[in-house]
């Protein structure tokens, strides 16, 4: 069989070589409506060109030229060549890959010291500063080997995916609103946040489950499954399973912290990042890119707004959330006979044995047995963390800046 491509088409367009003349009324291949067919946009994930879930990405030749990109619209990044043009539209997939990599994987070390910061009531060393929480990480890394920095992490990849699932579910099967739309109103507000509420409540026992995986120690715990935080998860549900203490809180009991948490968290970072993003794309339209301008700023202009405003959106969330995510941790964790490392030595181990009686108990009881700052207990983590997600986001700007100037 022949092929039925043109000779001399090479992928992104057609040469028009010597061979064939195009008959009367014909038209060149490379026209942008037939190049559409044959170049594809690169895979949507979130963070990298779409702010939110649902959203694609416009399709090629799409958009206004360079010069008048209006506010929400991104800048024509076709002015530096066939290569400059491929780097273009692969570049928010590479830096949002690498932002999502960060968040989930080389930050797992700081979720992991974080958390047990945080259920260590017995803890003199509060750990408020990165200097004292890089040096624990090393005593626990020579001690227990870096596995023990890392446990835990396929729990949290399952509970979002859970969390995620759940949502698109509920979603699909009643009139909660999974987005908002452009002319929203309180009611549909109302019904989006129910929606995001039931999800976590839904997601709550996985995510129990995941939490006792991420703080329990390396020494004295076997070799979980990939699957152990969905079993553990089902079997607090229906009340079987790993036996638990008479200390164990029931699910109800949960119930309110856990969905205030998480709608509080959505809301707080939604609006961050919306006032973020606002901020961002109106000092760019200030300083439209000319014809002369390189695509590297247009690059920049186009991909980095959406990175930094959801890193500004997570940071903000997490700090003044910090408070409540102690309190619902440390009431989850109770009576699951979980033992963590001590976090003042960086080795031995620790069981964890309160009583608190729910959320204000718990509140008044940190407040009065370790101050004020028992609430930020590990808090120098989450500095770790997001100086970690910072210098990611820089080192690839550089590199993507890098190979685009040495393409034009």
């Amino acid at each position: 069989m022949h092929p039925r491509r043109p000779e001399g088409f090479d992928g992104l367009g057609y040469r028009g070589g010597g061979r064939e003349e195009p008959g009367p009324g014909a038209r060149p291949f490379g026209s942008a409506s037939e190049l559409g067919h044959w170049v594809t946009s690169p895979p949507d994930i979130p963070g990298s060109r779409n702010l939110h879930w649902g959203e694609k990405t416009p399709p090629y030749g799409a958009g206004t030229p360079l010069g008048g990109a209006g506010l929400n619209e991104e800048p024509n990044l076709g002015a530096g060549g066939p290569g400059a043009e491929q780097l273009n539209r692969f570049a928010g997939f590479g830096i949002g890959l690498a932002s999502l990599f960060t968040e989930n994987v080389l930050a797992h070390p700081c979720i992991v010291l974080r958390r047990q910061c945080q259920v260590n009531y017995h803890a003199r060393n509060y750990h408020l500063t990165p200097f004292t929480i890089v040096n624990i990480m090393y005593s626990i890394n020579k001690t227990q080997g870096p596995r023990a920095l890392w446990k835990g992490m396929g729990s949290t990849f399952i509970v979002q995916g859970i969390t995620l699932g759940t949502e698109g579910i509920i979603s699909e099967f009643t009139p909660l609103p999974r987005e908002l739309s452009h002319k929203w109103n309180l009611k549909q507000i109302g019904g989006h946040l129910l929606l995001k509420g039931l999800t976590h409540v839904i997601a709550m026992p996985f995510y129990s489950a995941s939490l006792i995986e991420t703080v329990q120690s390396e020494i004295i715990r076997d070799n979980p499954g990939i699957l152990d935080c969905v079993k553990e998860g089902i079997g607090r549900v229906v009340g079987m399973g790993v036996p638990h203490s008479k200390r164990l809180l029931p699910l109800m009991v949960l119930t309110f912290p856990t969905a205030l948490h998480g709608v509080l968290h959505y809301v707080i970072s939604s609006i961050v990042q919306k006032l973020v993003l606002f901020v961002l794309k109106r000092d760019n339209s200030h300083n439209l890119p000319t014809e002369s301008s390189t695509s590297v700023q247009s690059m920049l202009d186009a991909y980095f707004p959406e990175l930094i405003a959801s890193f500004a959106a997570s940071l903000c969330a997490d700090v003044m959330l910090y408070p409540l995510e102690t309190v619902l941790h440390r009431l989850h964790i109770q009576g699951t006979r979980t033992i963590i490392d001590n976090t003042d030595l960086g080795y031995e181990v620790l069981p964890i044995n309160t009583q608190y009686e729910g959320m204000r108990d718990c509140i008044n009881t940190i407040k009065r047995e370790e101050g004020m700052l028992g609430f930020y207990k590990g808090f120098g983590a989450v500095i770790v963390q997001y100086t970690l997600h910072v210098a990611v986001l820089q080192l690839t700007k550089i590199i993507y800046a890098t190979l685009l100037q040495n393409v034009s």
